[in-house]
């Protein structure tokens, strides 16, 4: 449970340090807190996954098989807005945060289909994580400046990469001993 929550707080703190502490960013060079970032997600991530995998949470909840179905749109949605968020495609000149709204849309989906309390701490702590980064950019850069068009070439490019970005996915998941198609 505690790298769990150890885990969680690097990564947020990692991601968050630019807006929550900008005099001591601002000292910093690019590369310097880029690699800083860099290194701290990686070691929120290996937490997060140890303290995971190694919490025999209690059962709080039994989700109903349609769900899975759920979930499975949700993560279509998800991934799609993660990839648009790189590619610059059509759906990141109407949305502002394309790949934090994937991550928010990504932790709701998990919390649809897992019942125990790792999974609630776990995705429901990333999802006050892309929350709390949404409305911290918000504050600090209130002005957007959106996207140009992008081009047919470019949405046809973000819907190949989310299909095959969902069918790694999927075989990760199956690999881990966990079936994510129903």
């Amino acid at each position: 449970m505690y790298l769990l929550i150890l885990g969680l707080i690097i990564w947020s703190g990692s991601h968050l340090f630019k807006r929550l502490a900008p005099a001591a960013r601002s000292q910093m060079s690019e590369q310097g807190a880029k690699g800083l970032v860099a290194l701290a997600s990686l070691g929120g991530i290996a937490l997060m996954v140890i303290g995971y995998r190694g919490w025999d949470s209690p059962q709080v909840w039994s989700p109903p098989e349609v769900m899975t179905s759920l979930n499975n749109l949700f993560m279509l949605l998800a991934v799609y807005l993660l990839v648009a968020g790189s590619t610059k495609s059509a759906i990141a000149r109407k949305i502002r945060h394309p790949m934090l709204g994937g991550v928010k849309v990504w932790a709701f989906a998990h919390l649809l289909v897992n019942g125990d309390l790792a999974s609630i701490v776990l995705f429901g702590g990333l999802l006050l994580w892309s929350v709390a980064s949404m409305l911290l950019i918000n504050r600090d850069e209130p002005e957007w400046q959106r996207p140009g068009p992008s081009g047919v070439a470019n949405e046809a490019r973000t819907v190949i990469l989310t299909g095959v970005i969902v069918g790694v996915i999927g075989y990760f998941h199956n690999w881990l001993g966990y079936w994510p198609f129903g």
